[in-house]
């Protein structure tokens, strides 16, 4: 069976390897030569074009960075409701406002293409290993259809509702958390580093209470390793994220106060260090302290 993946980044290219590794013939589309080159080197099929992308397969993933190019991808002059035979499945698991994609439901509504709206959680480590959290929505014959290609790249599949923009909902709300929780790790950590206590014994007593999580753990790892750059968890995507949530908030008259303070943060960090990952907010904190914490 074959499956297609288009936007072949750091999510993508995890998708893609764990599609290819349980045996399904991949084929994948990115405007980077440099991803295009490393997907080859992992046995994948190289289309030149989103049309190529739809040869012999059926399901095809869509993993870019926003709403703009999920629609030129799915809906444009080259897009795949144009060349996907009828019957053919769109996994959105991209990343955008939840209107964005009950408008590309919406227009899909005319056209024999399925839609499943699945946006994702797990990040790099999560996509790389094939353990990705996917909150998908579709019609239940269809996610039935789809299930084991979604299994391939995840390990749990929630079904949120049957409407596009229901997983998105769903996302916006789950990074809004997120969100605050690195936000207030990045915080707690600087404090740490005031008080003169050491990145050991407070990664120590943080992954042991209550306070523990995979957020809380990975962010404060991070800090004191003092990697702030290449570790899969780009700045801006978070911080697109957070503008996702804050605007979907905004259009529901729901008042984020701590998502909105976690945005500001996000966007400090990107501003200073826009190649940094999202630990680089605490490099911005620290600075204004004049400490920094260490192992």
């Amino acid at each position: 069976m074959g499956v297609g993946v288009i936007g072949l980044g750091d999510m993508g290219s995890g998708i893609a390897k764990n599609l290819i590794l349980n045996g399904y013939t991949t084929t994948g589309f990115d405007l980077s030569e440099e991803r295009m080159q490393a997907f080859i080197a992992m046995n994948g099929n190289a289309a030149a074009n989103v049309q190529e992308v739809t040869k012999n397969n059926d399901i095809v993933y869509v993993m870019v960075m926003n709403g703009d190019q999920a629609k030129a991808v799915i809906l444009g002059q080259d897009g795949l409701v144009r060349h996907m035979k009828p019957g053919g499945i769109v996994i959105l698991t991209a990343t955008i406002l939840p209107k964005e994609a009950q408008d590309i439901a919406s227009a899909m509504s005319s056209t024999e293409i399925h839609l499943i709206d699945s946006p994702v959680s797990g990040g790099f480590s999560g996509a790389q290993s094939g353990t990705l959290t996917m909150m998908a929505a579709g019609m239940p014959d269809i996610l039935d259809q789809c299930e084991p290609v979604m299994e391939a790249v995840s390990k749990t599949i929630h079904r949120i509702g049957e409407n596009g923009g229901d997983g998105q909902a769903m996302k916006a709300c789950l990074q809004s958390l997120i969100g605050a929780i690195f936000s207030a790790t990045f915080e707690a950590s600087v404090l740490a580093a005031k008080a003169g206590i050491s990145g050991e014994n407070l990664f120590k007593v943080f992954s042991t209470s209550g306070a523990g999580c995979g957020c809380t753990n990975t962010a404060l790892e991070n800090i004191i390793e003092r990697k702030f750059e290449k570790t899969g968890s780009h700045i801006a995507t978070m911080h697109k994220d957070l503008t996702i949530v804050m605007r979907f908030a905004e259009a529901l008259g729901v008042p984020l106060h701590t998502a909105s303070t976690a945005m500001q943060l996000f966007h400090c960090g990107k501003s200073k260090y826009p190649d940094g990952d999202n630990w680089a907010v605490t490099r911005v904190i620290e600075e204004i302290v004049g400490t920094q914490l260490h192992r």
